[in-house]
């Protein structure tokens, strides 16, 4: 049994490795289906799981690890920034505020599968029009939901946060780490 990693994130790909474990990275290639009438915790499992199971179903053999991130203010779910101005409203959104990241994990394997999730809550500085223009200039945030990355120069902005770093940055270590001994223990 090998571990896959369905992702090919390359943060996540930088932190499994903290699992010293070998793995395979292989991308879920799917239109992730949002059900809205799922609570945010239920969702980023749910999330998690799709993109697990897409995996899964090729390699029936393996132990699947399927992720997904959800950043929330005032129940707004703010995901990938499509344009540059979406990436701005995010932003500006989030300055001087509070919000919460939810890290949703999906393991999958023969007989076996368990979703969870973690959450943490970010607060903001103050952030200026130019400090977000000059950030959105060096692409960073397209890609990342909530238009900013904790481990990159998205951190200028962070105040404070309160839970698992890794629960922002979309790989829960230590969390993960504890279910996959259950799993593994025989």
């Amino acid at each position: 049994m090998k571990l896959i990693l369905a992702s090919q994130s390359p943060r996540r790909l930088e932190l499994i490795k903290l699992l010293d474990m070998e793995f395979e990275a292989i991308s879920p290639n799917i239109e992730e289906i949002n059900d809205l009438s799922l609570s945010h915790e239920e969702l980023v499992m749910d999330l998690a799981f799709q993109k697990a199971l897409a995996v899964f179903k090729l390699r029936k053999d393996d132990l699947v690890l399927g992720f997904d991130t959800l950043v929330i203010i005032n129940d707004l779910i703010l995901g990938k920034p499509k344009s540059k101005e979406e990436a701005k409203y995010f932003l500006q959104t989030l300055s001087g505020k509070t919000h919460r990241v939810l890290t949703g994990c999906a393991i999958i394997t023969k007989g076996y599968s368990k979703s969870f999730y973690t959450e943490s809550k970010v607060t903001f500085w103050d952030v200026t029009e130019r400090e977000i223009d000059e950030y959105i200039l060096t692409k960073e945030p397209m890609d990342k939901a909530g238009a900013y990355g904790i481990q990159d120069h998205g951190a200028r902005f962070v105040k404070s946060i309160s839970g698992d770093y890794f629960t922002i940055v979309g790989f829960p270590v230590s969390r993960l780490y504890q279910e996959l001994k259950k799993v593994l223990k025989g």
